[in-house]
């Protein structure tokens, strides 16, 4: 048996959700668009949201509504995904590069505040892993240097904090439904903001800087007139992909529950293993359990990180890396001049980390067989 490291959860309900799109003749943003909006903003407790076709288009759209621009610098966690760096250069503004904090794989706040300067404008809060990042923290060093939080919540729904679901707070919020999220769209993403004039202008942003979108413009009785005010894009999210959102989150409770008790399963099964270390994301009632992620003791095993992964990939368990730190790429080698060795406690980190298989529908041998592997592998690779 093969297990991969994803498989969605979708169903008959998902299915009728795009039929009846189909059928309406409607497939671009419209009313479920409307609606999805509506739902998310009250599930997460949100003033305000935005549907847009990825969470990258979500940063990118939050970043300009903040005004960050040429010869800004955003304080951005290394240890992220591309984009979260990508759509700083895409404003013209510059990613500064921080360390995580060794625990919870999140921004360590004390080395980000030793990298603000005068130019400093915002911070890039990301939820490895569906884990809450220390929003307050975040929040307050972004008082101090008088800038304004944005939080990578693609890992982060539902994640609490004090009781709080992300997305609720007075920073602004980008979620992704991308296939192997917590609920998905295929493609996809949302922006949540307590400022309707963020919400709107990035509305607007995204589809092209129209002052009025097509839904309004060809509904029946509607007026074709509207005005380009501003230079935009192409962000919008299709009526198809939201009626898929829709039915997911109905279901995002239930899918987060199962989340947590495969994620709990695999804390258990390892807690004893001396070569094994399991992620911490705090208490489990507050995570998002989007990814579990071990940390090998590789003073303990004949073998490095890749080999171990090429093993698992051999006894058919799929795996991933979250992530290959961003100052070892070279985009950032090369034009912002970091060193692999700066950011020395993702550096050590990347070079242990592995994704393991977790995902709602993920059964019971499934589980096994990916414990059995790794606990196999680890035997076989003691140092004596």
């Amino acid at each position: 048996m093969t297990v991969p490291f994803f498989r969605p959860s979708l169903g008959p309900d998902e299915t009728a959700a795009v039929a009846g799109v189909l059928e309406s003749g409607w497939l671009t943003s419209g009313q479920h668009c409307k609606a999805f909006e509506a739902e998310f903003a009250e599930y997460v407790g949100a003033d305000h949201a935005l549907a847009v076709n990825s969470c990258t288009a979500a940063l990118h759209l939050a970043l300009i509504g903040h005004n960050i621009g040429s010869g800004d610098e955003v304080l951005v966690p290394t240890m992220t995904f591309a984009a979260t760096a990508e759509v700083c250069i895409a404003v013209g503004a510059t990613p500064v590069l921080v360390d995580i904090d060794p625990a919870t794989m999140t921004i360590d706040l004390d080395d980000a505040r030793r990298r603000v300067t005068g130019r400093t404008k915002a911070i890039m809060v990301m939820h490895y892993g569906g884990g809450p990042a220390d929003l307050v923290g975040a929040t307050k060093l972004a008082d101090e240097f008088g800038g304004v939080v944005i939080e990578d919540a693609a890992h982060a729904l539902p994640t609490s904090i004090d009781g709080r679901r992300v997305g609720s707070f007075a920073s602004t919020a980008c979620f992704s439904f991308y296939v192997n999220k917590n609920i998905t769209t295929g493609e996809g993403g949302m922006l949540t903001s307590p400022d309707s004039d963020l919400i709107d202008r990035a509305r607007s942003l995204s589809l092209h800087g129209l002052s009025r979108d097509a839904w309004n413009r060809y509904k029946s009785g509607a007026r074709w007139e509207y005005d380009i005010a501003m230079a935009g894009w192409k962000y919008n999210q299709t009526d198809i992909a939201a009626a898929i959102g829709r039915v997911q989150l109905t279901r995002c409770d239930a899918l987060a529950t199962a989340r947590r008790a495969k994620y709990q399963r695999y804390v258990d099964a390892f807690s004893a293993n001396s070569s094994v270390n399991s992620m911490s994301q705090g208490a489990l009632a507050n995570t998002a359990a989007h990814l579990f992620v071990i940390r090998l003791e590789l003073e303990t095993l004949s073998i490095d990180r890749n080999t171990f992964i090429e093993e698992l990939n051999a006894a058919g368990i799929g795996t991933s890396v979250h992530y290959k730190p961003l100052h070892m790429h070279s985009l950032y080698t090369n034009d912002y001049g970091y060193a692999p060795a700066d950011l020395p406690v993702a550096r050590d980190l990347f070079s242990r980390i592995v994704s393991l298989p977790l995902f709602p529908d993920m059964t019971d041998d499934e589980q096994t067989q990916v414990i059995t592997a790794v606990e196999s592998i680890v035997d076989r690779h003691q140092r004596p």
